[in-house]
């Protein structure tokens, strides 16, 4: 186990970065799925450290505020994986998300980071199917020209789908 692995949690304000965290933090301390009603959060303002003790590894991620944007590239040293969250449900943000990701994925330090791009609050109503928000975010083409390793899931944070396999993801990365 290498001695600190810290993966960057990042998004716009309000895609659910911190309910995210808490469900993950919840899931490996106690290693149950059952979630019960969302524990109260409040959007980020600077940063939140949590670390995670998974199956063969301990992780530290760190969740940065949304409304920090201008200042992630500070972050971005010494991480070996990002995981990028969007909000699925979110139309109109769905295009200032892809510039921030296109940046994210552009950045030098982050340029052999694993990444996973999670579109979130999947369980909400009149959201557009994935295939939709992946042809609005061309995700093909920056999956073809991103020099990182992205994955894609999608998951709800609220209903606790698809946390198992954002913690598979996490287990499965590397330090490179």
């Amino acid at each position: 186990m290498t001695s600190k692995e810290v993966c960057l949690l990042l998004g716009a304000t309000g895609v659910g970065k911190t309910l995210l965290l808490k469900r993950l933090q919840m899931i490996s301390l106690h290693g149950s799925c059952e979630m019960g009603s969302p524990p109260s959060t409040l959007p980020t303002v600077g940063t939140n450290l949590t670390d995670l003790t998974l199956k063969k590894k301990k992780v530290t991620v760190r969740e940065i505020g949304g409304c920090m944007g201008p200042i992630w590239p500070s972050y971005f040293q010494d991480c070996f994986s990002v995981i990028f969250m969007v909000d699925s449900a979110n139309t109109v943000q769905i295009s200032s998300s892809c510039i921030q990701l296109l940046s994210v994925l552009s950045a030098e330090p982050l340029r052999s980071a694993s990444v996973l791009i999670l579109f979130n609050k999947r369980d909400m109503p009149c959201i557009m199917s994935l295939t939709e928000i992946k042809s609005l975010f061309r995700m093909d083409d920056i999956i073809a020209s991103a020099p990182q390793p992205i994955t894609t899931l999608e998951a709800s944070a609220r209903s606790g789908q698809g946390l198992q396999e954002v913690l598979g993801w996490l287990e499965s990365v590397t330090v490179k």
